[in-house]
């Protein structure tokens, strides 16, 4: 009996190590435009993120200036895979899916396309750096080179 728990004991601690241990993207973050790709005039943009995170959510607070304009966003995103309507800056209410990918989150956005009866999809992926310090957001259109935004945290 003592050695059937002794097995049991190993084997829930190993099963411990081997689950996924999903990355914690919470805190402030600041965007560096030195060191993203792919930017554009985004590059003159100040922009702060502060993201709240759950086991089940996370929620992006995005504070702007560009141009002397400011502007506050906020994307929720649900962690679970069910679909959640956020603004897109550019393309309006998008309806966005986001999963888990190892230790990344993937997001997808669809919104309506620019010509009456299409739809314009984006993935979005966001990931840390080892060290935890530095937030990197993918963002790509079909076969277009992807905008690569770099942000560190404050």
């Amino acid at each position: 009996m003592r050695k059937a728990v002794s097995i049991l004991v190993i084997c829930l601690v190993n099963l411990g190590v081997f689950a996924a241990k999903h990355p914690d993207f919470s805190g402030t973050w600041s965007f560096v435009p030195e060191k993203s790709k792919n930017v554009g005039m985004m590059s003159e943009m100040k922009m702060t993120q502060t993201i709240e995170q759950s086991a089940s959510s996370l929620d992006v607070t995005a504070d702007t200036t560009f141009q002397g304009n400011n502007q506050q966003t906020k994307t929720h995103y649900d962690l679970t895979g069910k679909p959640a309507v956020n603004d897109s800056p550019m393309a309006g209410p998008s309806d966005t899916v986001s999963k888990w990918d190892g230790e990344k989150v993937v997001t997808t956005w669809t919104s309506k396309g620019a010509v009456a009866g299409t739809n314009t999809v984006r993935t979005e992926t966001r990931s840390l750096s080892p060290d935890g310090t530095s937030m990197v957001l993918e963002s790509v259109r079909g076969s277009n080179s992807p905008v690569v935004m770099v942000f560190e945290k404050k």
